[in-house]
């Protein structure tokens, strides 16, 4: 097995994989506490709809570089999400659901209407749940991803404390000092990165798995923001990392092996939690 793994690993494209996989989760890991906290963790579930349906359109018109579509139509759904989640009248859970299932409704039919595809099953499946084969993954939507990343995990560390206020008490931050809508509408944009740059390795069905799993576990052990963050964002690259490698050894599908990974250590972290649970007692 070890022989294998070396074997494979000897080639670019699974090394590129593993680290775009590895950065990936580690951002979704990072946004994903803060997102569970406040109650707005079904967001990467919309978002990812919302980014299916914009492929779908970048589809329709035949454009090499999607990103150009997919980019900008999922950061102003996540800007309209968090406004609209605001708003008296249409809370923040019925916005997201209406969204999302619009967007996914739409973006089929566009598939079917417009497909210039003879396998518009297998698009689809891919689209909905990651690539099949790492060997999909070129080398500019690597390197796109990184960057992407990198920039995100700066982000979330350059303004941690603001994120921290907000995401606890935005009336005590606002008395503070620090513009919460400003912070919230940061949250929403950053979520929506991460939502395109997943798509093409796990897909946009199981894309809040990488963002809700990680912070679920790391709440059954730790119970402070940073100690939460930090095992969060540990998990992640681990569950990562590993899902990749049986992908690759045993030739499953990737997306659904890293999330299967996922929820096993969720399952291990609660037990874990238990035994903890019942020693401080």
């Amino acid at each position: 097995m070890f022989e294998n793994l070396f074997s494979y690993l000897e080639f670019p494209f699974v090394r590129y994989a593993l680290i775009t996989g590895v950065m990936i989760s580690l951002c979704s890991s990072l946004l994903g506490v803060t997102l569970v906290l406040k109650r707005f963790s079904f967001i990467g579930d919309g978002l990812s709809h919302v980014a299916f349906g914009a492929i779908a359109v970048a589809s329709v018109f035949n454009l090499s570089n999607r990103m150009i579509v997919v980019m900008p139509i999922t950061v102003l759904c996540a800007v309209l999400l968090l406004k609209t989640g605001q708003n008296a009248k249409i809370k923040g859970d019925a916005a997201i659901a209406m969204i999302s299932v619009g967007s996914l409704a739409l973006g089929y039919l566009l598939m079917n209407i417009f497909s210039t595809s003879s396998n518009l099953s297998g698009d689809v499946c891919s689209t909905l749940f990651g690539s099949t084969s790492m060997l999909t993954l070129s080398k500019s939507e690597v390197i796109f991803s990184i960057i992407l990343s990198a920039a995100v995990i700066l982000i979330f560390i350059f303004f941690y404390n603001r994120i921290f206020a907000v995401t606890f008490d935005e009336e005590f931050a606002s008395a503070s000092g620090t513009i919460a809508k400003n912070y919230n509408l940061l949250i929403a944009v950053v979520t929506a990165v991460i939502i395109v740059i997943a798509m093409k390795l796990v897909g946009s069905l199981l894309i809040s798995a990488l963002i809700v799993f990680p912070a679920l576990s790391s709440m059954r052990i730790f119970k402070s923001f940073k100690s939460v963050t930090i095992f969060s964002a540990v998990i992640a690259a681990v569950c990562s990392c590993s899902g990749m490698i049986i992908s690759v050894l045993a030739g499953t599908p990737v997306g659904a092996t890293i999330v299967a990974v996922n929820a096993a250590a969720f399952g291990v972290c609660w037990l874990i939690g238990i035994i903890i649970g019942r020693s401080a007692k």
